[in-house]
């Protein structure tokens, strides 16, 4: 066992990061965060360089002044 060799195929990792499947995982979190924090609160997602990406964002004045809607909802996006 002690020659056994692992041989990572790091542009695997990138396929992964970048996957559909990773990418509708990241859509749908941020969807169940958003929802959860109610009116004024929009979940954006897309493809970045190296990765999926997603976040939950203010779209109106109220919704930001009260940022703590969204952050104790994080967990609903598990």
């Amino acid at each position: 066992m002690s020659g056994m060799k692992i041989k990572w195929r790091i542009a695997g990792f990138a396929e992964l990061r970048k996957s559909a499947a990773v990418q509708a995982d990241l859509a749908a979190r941020a969807e169940r965060v958003a929802a959860a924090s109610g009116e004024g609160f929009a979940a954006r997602s897309g493809v970045g360089k190296t990765r999926a990406r997603a976040a939950v964002v203010t779209i109106g004045y109220p919704a930001i002044r009260r940022p703590n809607d969204m952050l104790a909802n994080l967990n609903r996006g598990r």
